[in-house]
């Protein structure tokens, strides 16, 4: 019997990662299925985000570009969190029949989270590995962030290791997470008062 989480190992979504950063456009999922299909818009949403973030704090343009940025910075965030609550649901859902034992681990943080920090530290990884290897900077520049890179890898070596032991354990009922709505009241018209206040205001 095949393993429920085979196809979702660290060691291949880290390289499926990795390698979806330089794809022009909308990076293609490593299966036709739902789950890598929500890890690809998940990734393509952090990606996206680090160009919204890197170009909100430009200071040489208008305040309503920035504005513009900031805008699609709470679309884009909205639409990652929407994605890691869909591949908690759908990676929960291939261990539906297994019953959590009494002592099992309740893990905090979701598999799904961990995914998305796991999309996080690829771009990081990327970006400071770029800058460690800039000929137009200074030496102590590129030694310090080869320092940072160094911590990076480590850091996702081990958050890797985490989310398999995490699918594992949960497989057969030692461990289990539960699905966090993130309820981003900043983007609902109804749970936002400097949007329902002004709608009343404008009524």
């Amino acid at each position: 019997m095949s393993h429920p989480f085979d196809n979702v190992r660290a060691t291949l979504v880290t390289a499926w990662h990795d390698a979806a950063i330089d794809a022009a456009g909308s990076p293609a999922p490593m299966a036709a299925d739902d789950l890598w299909t929500l890890i690809a818009t998940n990734h393509r949403c952090n990606r996206d985000l680090w160009a919204q973030e890197d170009a909100a704090r430009r200071v040489d343009v208008p305040a309503e570009a920035i504005a513009g940025n900031k805008r699609a910075i709470d679309g884009l965030n909205q639409r990652r969190n929407d994605a890691v609550e869909r591949i908690d649901e759908v990676l929960l859902a291939r261990i539906a029949g297994v019953t959590a034992g009494t002592d099992a681990w309740h893990n905090s943080e979701t598999a799904g989270a961990m995914i998305d920090r796991l999309s996080i530290l690829a771009l990081k990884v990327r970006h400071m590995g770029n800058e460690a290897a800039r000929i137009d900077a200074t030496a102590e520049h590129r030694a310090a962030c080869a320092a940072k890179l160094e911590r990076l890898h480590a850091q996702r070596g081990d958050l890797g290791r985490c989310l398999d032991t995490l699918l594992d354990r949960a497989s057969d009922g030692r461990a289990f997470w539960r699905v966090y709505r993130q309820f981003k009241m900043y983007n609902d018209p109804t749970l936002n008062p400097e949007l329902y206040r002004r709608a009343k205001r404008d009524s």
